[in-house]
């Protein structure tokens, strides 16, 4: 089944075993972290980025990918839509169906605003569904948020915008509470105490989960409140433009049915972007750990009517996707496997970095092992390396992988592999989108009234990479004060009259900048189909 170099390579790896886990590789230090980002991530590589020619980020470089995207023409033209038929009219209008929209419509309702869910695939097919390890939150002892705060600032290169990130740690305890009493089944010892990991960059154990499936718990908590509450959800419908009002505030959406393509108009308040990543934009050919509808829409929607971006030019590629076997190639196999034991193994079985890096840190060295190093294993459609999970039951126990990462094991078993017994290939896999639209601290866009943002398509929260754990949270909390303050506003807003206006003035602007395209964005789906 295997070629002789892979098999010689596999006994390399289980020869070194016993010696690796007694090894404990130093950590980098901060020249050095600098020196090897510079080198092989991705976020560094200028031939794969182009420059914004007009808008709001003009002059600035995003990937070539989301460059066209944000330079494209609309779906529709304004003629195309009667804004005169409304078909929903809300106080709330939230536009994405995973863990930060949920959030967000939960906290909305509170407040007594009438509000409704749209999101182009279902309630739950979101990024929030495929998160893993668990979400940070320094509620123990010997934690707090100041602390939290430290370890992302630097984790993220000193970029994050502070007050953003000062509420996201602050907040944090409180999200943990929220989201036990919903009903979250967190991991807890045999006295209720919750139980926490370290994750990549984190000083303290504050890693809270459910075993391996965290995110897939979260959202199963959030959707069932949403629809117990009675929460209108559209499902299978697009926003593929955002509606502004006479006086140039957020006013609604034009809605696209993804079966019919038929087109609606929807009238609210406020309006909450809450449409997650860009994992299938597939930037610089990587494969991707996201959901389906990853595509960047909820950037392009802000971008066109004026709200700006944020580090649009910063991914985070995560450093251990499923390299082998194929079907599964950049499938996500979660950081809490390095936190509880496993390390990163080259060709010759040699522990090449601490398996504990920031994922920055950690992709690019996975990168550097692979290509001017010559350290990496072929697997038949590229090199990876050696991610040695036996270590973990090696270290706690008979018993460890099944029941602390369930779902690595039975996604491996399902070909075979034993990762008990064997280790697995990993090469990073795109994963996280860490800039964003730009938000003041209660979520609003500065340059777009009545425009709240949450979660993956927010920019500035993590700074320029984040750190495992953090991405849970920040849907939690900023979809929950999105939600309450979305809400709260919309008492005091009338809706002026709706225009599209924005459409024309956007094409404009490409004309004159001498911009030309045959693309449309938002992007909705990514298309796999061979071409000729």
């Amino acid at each position: 089944m295997y070629s002789k170099e892979f098999e010689e390579s596999l006994k390399a790896v289980e020869a070194a075993r016993e010696a690796n886990i007694a090894s404990e590789k130093v950590r980098m230090t901060a020249d050095e972290k600098d020196a090897l980002l510079a080198a092989y991530h991705p976020d560094y590589k200028k031939s794969e980025f182009s420059t914004l020619m007009f808008g709001p980020n003009k002059g600035e470089q995003v990937p070539h990918e989301l460059c066209d995207m944000l330079s494209a023409k609309s779906r529709i033209k304004a003629s195309d839509v009667d804004l005169g038929k409304i078909d929903y009219d809300v106080d709330v209008l939230i536009i994405g169906g995973g863990g930060a929209g949920s959030a967000a419509a939960i906290e909305a309702a509170n407040t007594g605003a009438k509000v409704m869910i749209v999101t182009k695939l279902r309630i739950g097919d979101a990024n929030t569904m495929m998160a893993e390890g668990g979400i940070q939150a320094a509620d123990k002892p010997n934690d707090s948020p100041a602390i939290h705060f430290v370890d992302a600032y630097g984790g993220g290169h000193f970029a994050a915008k502070r007050d953003l990130l000062a509420k996201l740690v602050c907040d944090a305890p409180g999200a943990i509470k929220w989201l036990n009493d919903l009903g979250v089944e967190f991991d807890k010892a045999p006295d209720g105490t919750m139980i926490t990991t370290h994750g990549g960059g984190t000083s303290r154990k504050r890693m809270h989960a459910a075993k391996d499936y965290s995110g897939a718990e979260i959202m199963r908590t959030l959707r069932d409140e949403v629809l117990n509450r009675g929460i209108p959800v559209v499902d299978f419908t697009s926003a593929i433009e955002l509606i502004l009002d006479e006086n140039g505030r957020a006013a609604g959406a034009v809605l696209m049915n993804m079966e019919t393509e038929e087109l609606l108009v929807a009238r609210a308040k406020t309006v909450i972007i809450a449409t997650g990543g860009a994992g299938r934009m597939h930037y610089q050919g990587f494969p991707t750990s996201n959901h389906y509808g990853a595509t960047a829409d909820g950037l392009v929607l802000a971008y066109r009517v004026g709200a700006k971006l944020l580090y649009a030019d910063t991914l985070q590629y995560h450093p251990t996707g499923a390299a082998y076997p194929q079907q599964i190639f950049g499938a996500l196999v979660t950081e809490k496997v390095r936190s509880l034991g496993a390390k990163l193994v080259n060709r010759d079985g040699e522990v090449f970095m601490h398996p504990l890096e920031t994922r920055d840190v950690a992709a690019a060295g996975i990168i550097r092992e692979c290509s001017d190093r010559g350290k990496g294993v072929d697997t038949g459609s590229g090199k990876a390396v050696w991610l040695d999970t036996p270590m973990i039951e090696a270290i706690g126990g008979e018993g460890t992988i099944e029941r602390r990462i369930p779902a690595m094991m039975r996604m491996f078993a399902a070909y075979g592999i034993d990762i008990r017994k064997e280790p697995i290939l990993v090469y990073p896999t795109l994963h996280y989108q860490n800039g964003g639209i730009d938000i003041n601290v209660d979520g609003q866009t500065p340059n777009v009234e009545n425009l709240y943002v949450a979660g993956e398509a927010v920019g500035g929260i993590h700074g320029r990479n984040r750190l495992m754990g953090n991405s849970l949270l920040d849907i939690i909390v900023f979809g929950r004060s999105a939600g309450k303050n979305a809400g709260e506003h919309s008492k005091d807003v009338t809706v002026g009259r709706l225009t599209l206006d924005h459409i024309a003035a956007f094409d404009a602007a490409r004309e004159a900048a001498g911009v030309v395209t045959d693309k449309v964005s938002p992007m909705l789906l990514p298309d796999y189909r061979h071409k000729r």
